[in-house]
């Protein structure tokens, strides 16, 4: 167990821990907490001290073991007073053992999740793939090795945390759209979890893997099960109990209908390599060479031999051709094998492996890599190329690595590849043309064939749509620019010339056309699906499947689109009054040839603001729906939640939009304003016009993750969720060196927007933000004071200059943008940080640029300054949390913070606040005698204090 730390007027008190709750003797989360040294003041000789934070909540709302509060979490202006705790009582409800939030939170929390849907080839069955709510932490604490960029699972030879189905559910889908009752898979071992589930491609079997908890120091490995789709009959695929599943990388692979490629843990492998109690040698890196390498924050990399050995030892695989009558074969050396790719007609296979000199700065997926061509059988054909290490990957959006890359197979022949080839030597900021060539040739060219030119691009490619010989469409964008293109090309046409179908912005979704939609082929690819009007038509189309965003919202829409007029005709929208439907997939493409579009079929999901999401098949010609699930409402003691999506406006005429939640039954005019959470993540754009544009749907039904800022939805409080903060730099401009000024103004204008509305509480309103709005939310704090009350951070970066070679959409290194590093960096600006801040962080954080030590070092700095802080390190975390334990313990963090500090803060009196161009907080003087008339047992007046030509009235506490 931890010692946890209570920071208390700069003295370290200790605290014996308790046991966790969980069955498991587990660490429970390291506290820190400070209150400033400051805090208590005499106001005109009186005896009142008290601390403008401190003791502003029911002891009943932070000390229960629960952490409930009031019954119903309401907000009331006139809420009575309750004294102060005692020093011991406070301080024995802080930072002992997880704790967990109340119930009004933890009942939405630990709601049985949805079931996950998977159709069959054929389109008519559909899995329900079963799960569980979070998992417990000691799934978490289970040991891990950290290698190459990745955590692996040592005892079940997997990644680390890995997620799992607790069962297979089957239903036919009927000829009326309809479910058929459900048949459960069985026959394998009760508590078993659940993996990998696919269909083989006639859609007769299922294949998966199953790991079963056994007792400790014996095996766990993953075994590949399947099943019989029409019995529901399930069995180990390979008779030997000792024939495990690798699946550190990838895992297994339907070759055909009746044979799976499946990577395995050799037979030969022994005990794993033991780390020498004295190393060899010291650590020695060296660039004798003067090679320019630059890389980002990388975590988890290699760090010795014997780290490479360990490495080897868990992801070398055994390849194994299994068939479903029993037969077994092993291919090809051991190695590590990382993808497993069989050609379309199933008589090649294209592996992709991983080899040294593995590298201690970049991680595994820049090792150097080798893809081979075998034959089903396993028989070596060639090599398609050895790629070297690749550490000197700059650092610059757009910027590859050298030599072949994305080689994949044609979706629309039996057996042709194809790839592409950077001609700027992987470097972005080499002007040169063309930029990119996708080259493609059969799997066995012909002796002297050369590989072909498909086309030529002068931005980065982007990817391929297939079709047919005589249609595919090649994708190129480039990040600076935000500029995207769409190529026509007629891949079997040597003399057709490329044309350019779509130039636009990626940033402007108001002129996105949509995406094409695919129908997969008897091979199990996907390719363009092309349709007729009429079963006599000759001429064809494609369907483009859009978002539709507009000023009002997204409306999703289906266009039939000719390829070769740019004519189209809307066949379908979604209902843009109540609710938000958008399109899944097509499902009438079991024909061959093409499709006719009174036949047409496909799948939707609706959902509305207050109806979760359904799944519904629609029939042309009619269009006629049939609702194929029924799934309960997740959360139907918010199922009258209020939602609103709003436009406002930022002081230099930037467009702003959010979505204003609030909670069931809320009236403003009679309940008054609310406290308010803020929650948020900036953005880059390169024109304000694109920065103002809508994304989302008004209709669509709000999801509540595990760590969702709605919840507090359930306490009563406003939610403004995802209010643009655009980060602006047009031209040759760089966004991030107006970084402050954009994001203080985007702040500014939220916040005004909810003051007027007349829903939020001025003195009330929290800001939060995960990641990178975690950053942004220490940021305001630091520069926007007097907009936010409190603020909560979890898992941010705080220092930029731990960051020196790049972070988020910055490519500019340091020594580039000194004073932008600086500048944006809160860590910089600790000591004007006076509004309380929680900080939240996994201790094991392995998203690149946010270690563990940002928030660390950053709560170090906040309470060298004196300001009030809490810091919080989740045991066995990442950047996303996962436990119950440790999610119920954020919440509970997060709920005693915002009950703290936002929601009891009418001590906090303010007659008029400053009055600034059009920054005007509007709170009547009216307003604020009555307070202080109904709470004048706790308040003491002073003059009014008058400030040039803007009047303040100075309360009994600092405002």
């Amino acid at each position: 167990m931890r010692l946890h730390k209570v920071y208390h007027h700069l003295s370290l008190l200790s605290v014996s821990a308790r046991s966790s709750p969980s069955i498991f003797s587990l660490s429970p989360p390291v506290i820190l907490k400070l209150r400033p040294a400051n805090a208590v003041r005499s106001l005109n000789s009186t005896s009142m001290s008290a601390s403008k934070f401190r003791y502003l909540v029911p002891i009943k709302a932070v000390a229960a073991e629960d952490g409930g509060g009031a019954s119903n979490g309401s907000v009331s202006s006139s809420s009575s007073y309750t004294p102060p705790p005692t020093e011991s009582e406070d301080d024995l409800t802080l930072g002992v053992g997880y704790r967990l939030p109340p119930p009004e939170i933890r009942d939405i929390v630990d709601a049985p999740p949805l079931p996950a849907l998977s159709f069959s080839p054929h389109r008519d069955k559909i899995l329900f793939l079963k799960r569980r709510s979070l998992p417990p932490l000691a799934e978490l604490a289970r040991p891990e090795e950290k290698l190459a960029g990745i955590r692996i699972d040592g005892k079940c030879n997997t990644r680390s945390r890995m997620s799992f189905y607790t069962g297979i559910g089957i239903h036919q889908l009927m000829p009326d759209g309809t479910l058929g009752p459900e048949k459960e898979l069985h026959g394998y071992p009760d508590g078993a979890k659940i993996n990998f589930v696919t269909w083989s491609q006639d859609g007769r079997h299922l294949a998966f893997s199953i790991r079963v908890e056994e007792e400790e120091n014996s095996s766990s490995k993953l075994r590949v099960w399947v099943a019989d789709v029409e019995t529901g009959n399930a069995r180990p695929l390979f008779q030997s109990p000792n024939i495990c599943l690798n699946a550190v990388f990838d895992n297994f692979v339907w070759v055909n209908n009746s044979t799976l490629l499946v990577s395995t843990i050799p037979l030969s492998r022994e005990d794993p390599p033991k780390k020498p109690l004295v190393p060899s040698g010291p650590k020695i890196q060296t660039n004798e060479q003067k090679n320019i390498i630059q890389v980002r924050t990388f975590q988890d990399l290699l760090k010795d031999e014997y780290d490479e050995d360990l490495f080897d030892y868990y992801a070398t695989t055994q390849l194994v051709l299994a068939s479903l009558d029993g037969t077994v074969k092993e291919i090809g050396p051991p190695a590590v094998y990382t993808s497993l790719d069989p050609s379309p007609d199933g008589k090649y296979l294209l592996i992709s492996s991983i080899h040294r000199p593995y590298s201690f700065i970049v991680p595994c997926g820049r090792f150097p890599k080798k893809v081979d061509l075998w034959t089903s059988d396993g028989q070596f054909v060639r090599e398609i190329c050895d790629l070297p290490l690749a550490e000197d990957i700059p650092i610059a959006f757009n910027s590859v690595r050298k030599g072949m890359r994305s080689i994949n197979w044609r979706a629309d022949k039996p057996a042709a590849l194809y790839w592409v080839e950077t001609q700027d030597g992987g470097d972005a900021k080499v002007e040169v043309s063309p930029r990119d060539i996708v080259y493609t040739e059969p799997a066995e060219p012909l002796e002297g064939e050369q590989p072909a030119i498909l086309h030529q691009l002068d931005l980065r490619y982007g990817g391929i749509s297939w079709c047919d010989d005589s249609l595919a469409l090649v994708y190129e964008s480039w990040y600076k620019t935000r500029r995207t293109r769409t190529w026509v090309i007629s891949p079997g046409s040597k003399d057709s010339i490329p044309r350019i179908l779509f130039d636009r912005s990626s940033e402007d979704v108001y002129s996105d056309p949509g995406s094409p939609m695919f129908r997969r082929t008897p091979a199990g690819t996907y390719v363009i699906a092309k349709i007729k009007k009429g079963h006599d038509d000759e001429s064809y189309y494609i369907i483009l499947n859009g978002s539709g965003a507009t000023p009002e919202g997204n409306i999703p829409f289906l266009d039939l689109f000719d390829i070769n007029t740019g004519s189209k005709e809307r066949i379908w929208q979604s209902d843009k009054e109540k609710y938000y439907e958008s399109v899944v997939a097509l499902m009438s493409d079991q024909e061959k040839g093409n499709l006719c579009l009174d036949q047409l079929k496909i799948l939707t999901s609706k959902e509305s603001k207050t109806e979760n999401t359904q799944y519904y098949i629609l029939s042309w010609p009619d269009k006629q729906a049939c609702q194929i699930t029924n799934f309960p409402h997740p959360y139907p003691q918010l199922e009258t939640l209020q939602k609103e999506m709003i436009r406002y406006q930022r002081k230099d005429g930037v467009q702003m939009t959010a979505t204003l939640y609030l909670p069931p039954g809320y009236d403003p005019s009679k309940d008054g304003p609310l406290p308010c959470l803020v929650w948020s993540y900036p953005g880059e754009f390169k024109s304000k016009d694109a920065a103002g544009q809508v994304r989302g749907s008004p209709n669509e039904f709000p999801g509540i993750g595990a760590t969702s800022a709605l919840l507090w939805l359930a306490r009563r409080f406003a939610i403004l969720s995802g209010p643009t903060i655009p980060i602006i730099g047009e031209g040759d401009e760089e966004a991030n060196d107006r970084y402050v000024e954009q994001l203080v103004a985007s702040a500014e204008a939220a916040v005004v927007e909810v003051i007027q509305r007349g829903v939020a509480h001025p003195n009330k309103i929290a800001v939060g933000g995960h990641s990178y709005g975690a950053f942004m939310t220490a940021n305001l704090l630091a520069h926007a004071p007097h907009l936010f009350c409190c603020g909560v951070a979890r898992s941010g970066a705080y220092n930029r200059t731990l960051t020196p070679f790049g972070f988020q959409n910055e490519d500019r290194t340091l020594w580039e943008a000194t004073s932008t590093y600086v500048e944006m960096s809160p860590f910089m600006s600790a000591n004007k940080i006076k509004k309380p801040i929680l900080l939240i962080h996994g201790e094991e954080d392995n998203n690149p640029g946010t270690l563990t030590m940002q928030s660390d070092r950053f709560f170090n700095a906040l309470k060298g300054h004196g300001a009030l802080c809490r810091l919080v390190i989740l045991p066995y975390e990442s950047h996303g949390y996962a436990a119950r334990e440790s999610i119920m313990h954020v919440l509970w963090e997060t709920d005693r913070w915002l009950q703290k500090i936002s929601l009891n803060n009418n001590v906090i009196i303010m007659i008029e606040l400053l009055i600034i161009g059009h920054w005007g907080m509007k709170l009547k003087r009216e307003w604020c005698t009555n307070q202080i008339q109904n709470n004048a047992d706790i308040h003491q007046m002073l003059p009014m204090t008058t400030y040039g030509f803007i009047g303040m009235c100075v309360s009994c506490i600092d405002c």
